[in-house]
């Protein structure tokens, strides 16, 4: 199995027809996930890399049965992008974005607070390399060449270094359930002790490789 997303997992892409957007929507698609549609306003009811275009994410999710995004959107709107994608019922929120103002990520958690347990999305992020199930799915910008799927599970707030540890991990017949970069942002949408309790549950993850930075109490309060 797999924590967060598998092949099945029907994913849209905000902010799609962008350089950005384009270029790694182009690769989830290469890789396998299922991408449905991606929203850019303005450009609803066309296409793009074969998928249909939506101006919003409630029209994306009503078409589509979307459960999760990834937004590829100017740090100066991507926090109304995560609440957008939060109102129209997305279960899994993936920002890749940097650069997001702490006050907007403030704002951000507050929102999503909002919600009762079972109808809060988890958000990934922001300024991360986002999560893949190896051999399953992508949602994020990493080289997915790099991962082997096995047994076990990865959550690095630095993205390079979670790409590092796949590669080492590959090169010595270890191989991964979920990865996932939790973003190395002083306010992120979640934390280790979050996708810890997500790998715990999973009967195909028999260990974890947490991989931390320095600053901040997640690494002291995972280990405790």
């Amino acid at each position: 199995m797999s924590i967060l997303i598998d092949e099945n997992t029907p994913v849209i892409v905000q902010g799609m027809t962008g350089d950005k957007g384009t270029f790694h929507a182009k690769e989830m698609i290469e890789y396998g996930t299922n991408v449905v549609g991606g929203v850019t306003p303005g450009k609803g009811g066309g296409k793009h890399l074969d998928r249909p275009l939506f101006n919003t994410v409630k029209e994306a999710v009503a078409a589509t049965g979307a459960q999760a995004t990834i937004t590829f959107v100017a740090p100066a709107f991507c926090a109304d992008a995560i609440m957008e994608a939060a109102d129209a019922g997305v279960r899994l929120i993936c920002s890749i974005t940097d650069g997001i103002p702490a006050q907007d990520m403030m704002r951000v958690k507050r929102y999503l607070m909002r919600y009762p347990r079972d109808r809060r999305p988890m958000m990934v992020g922001p300024n991360c390399a986002g999560i893949i199930s190896p051999g399953k799915a992508m949602l994020g910008i990493m080289p997915g060449h790099i991962y082997l799927q096995g047994k076990v599970g990865v959550i690095s707030r630095s993205g390079t270094l979670g790409y590092e540890a796949a590669a080492q991990m590959k090169a010595k017949g270890i191989g991964i359930t979920t990865s996932v970069g939790i973003g190395g942002d002083p306010i992120n949408g979640s934390s280790f002790l979050d996708h810890l309790a997500l790998f715990e549950e999973d009967p195909e993850t028999v260990a974890v490789l947490m991989i931390g930075e320095i600053g901040g109490p997640q690494e002291a309060e995972a280990s405790a």
